[in-house]
């Protein structure tokens, strides 16, 4: 794989860091900013509409511009934005802060996503994506359990200065490893032509795979804290060993997902899809035990990131050469929006009085929804087939 793709997947585990780590010290920030834990849960879902926002904004603005300037000026601004949140006084700094923060998100994975598949030959496009995601699993398997440790031992803002810190040995990285001549985008392209990816109907059917089938991991992962505590019954200090094993199966799934995506796309989105929802289906049924519990969040992680290549290469080849960039942005921004959705959906149902339990029963629903699309979206491109090879006489 080239060095270049490597030090995208440096940034990758930064920013998935950030991300992620607030998922571990939930109850501390809500305990130290006086709010409650669905209240706490909403800055996951402030970071992911900063994300949805950001995205499409961000790889406009900068669509004629350098590609490595680029990825180096959204690891500054990850940098400060994580210094801002760990000295924010009060929760609405704090959520400014996670919102400044997730500007950089969308587009850093975007334009990562469309710089590393151009560096590859065809039939490796969606292993150079896993390989930039497995930063993102990385950050999984060992920022975020690490920030965990590192909140509950020394206080949750230091978990946000280490991040920063973090940030600045990405940004060196990518400023060493990722080569200047990395070319512009859309030099040919117009800002007219780009922006008709968005009327694209698979192009829309894909992000709204993406939404729905990380609407229903993030149903379930934001409270994940609460729900190993209070209904498992897990001790505060066993979430992040746990967290762990999420991060294992995030880093096998994202492999896996990349290899099946190179080997057959269809089957890819199908087969990952259903596999997220039957295990979030099993969840709902052995959340109160302890080892399958922890089986179960090992599964969940490889089942959702096994979806990410395969989303990720189904929207790139949909939106055609003159939308790849601003398609591919848009589909981490849909991951996001799904990450928010997600987040709400769990907080609508825990104050509704159904409880944590009843998490991963929404969380099935909401990504099966994400499931039929999948089909639909199927179905079209074979009516399609159809129509060109058997045209109308």
């Amino acid at each position: 794989m080239p060095v270049a793709v490597l030090a995208l997947t440096a940034g990758a585990f930064g920013i998935g860091t950030t991300e992620f780590i607030i998922m571990g010290l939930l109850l501390q920030v809500a305990a130290d900013m006086q709010v409650s834990v669905s209240t706490a849960g909403l800055l996951i879902s402030g970071y992911a509409l900063g994300v949805f926002a950001g995205a499409p904004i961000l790889t406009l603005a900068t669509r004629r511009m350098p590609r490595k300037a680029v990825l180096l000026a959204l690891m500054a601004i990850f940098t400060l934005g994580n210094a801002a949140c760990a000295v924010a006084p009060s929760y609405a700094a704090l959520m400014a802060a996670r919102v400044l923060t997730a500007l950089a998100h969308g587009t850093f994975f975007g334009v990562g996503s469309v710089v590393g598949t151009g560096l590859v030959a065809q039939d490796k496009r969606a292993s150079a994506i896993a390989m930039m995601f497995t930063g993102l699993t990385a950050a999984t398997l060992l920022g975020v359990p690490f920030g965990a440790w590192f909140g509950l031992s020394f206080g949750w803002r230091s978990a946000f200065w280490a991040v920063a810190a973090i940030g600045v040995v990405a940004f060196v990285v990518l400023a060493l490893l990722v080569p200047n001549h990395v070319g512009r985008n859309g030099e040919n392209t117009s800002l007219r032509e780009e922006l008709t990816v968005l009327a694209r109907p698979q192009v829309q059917l894909g992000l709204a795979m993406t939404v729905l089938g990380f609407a229903g991991l993030f149903t379930v992962f934001t409270y994940i804290q609460p729900i190993l505590t209070k209904v498992t019954g897990f001790p505060e200090g066993a979430v992040s060993p746990i967290l762990l094993v999420f991060g294992v199966g995030l880093s096998i799934g994202n492999i896996a997902g990349g290899r099946l995506a190179d080997s057959g796309l269809p089957r890819a989105l199908i087969g990952t899809l259903a596999g997220l929802v039957t295990v979030l289906a099993v969840l709902a049924l052995a959340v109160s035990a302890k080892a399958p519990a922890v089986l179960l969040v090992g599964l969940l992680g490889a089942a959702a990131f096994a979806t990410v290549a395969p989303l990720q290469i189904r929207v790139i080849e949909k939106a055609g050469a003159a939308g790849r960039s601003l398609a591919s942005s848009l589909n981490i921004a849909a991951f996001n929006l799904g990450n928010a959705l997600g987040a709400w959906a769990g907080g609508v149902t825990i104050d509704r009085g159904l409880g944590l339990a009843a998490l991963p029963v929404v969380a099935a629903v909401i990504t099966a929804l994400g499931l039929a699309l999948a089909f639909w979206s199927l179905r079209l491109d074979r009516v399609s087939a159809m129509s060109i090879t058997c045209p109308a006489e």
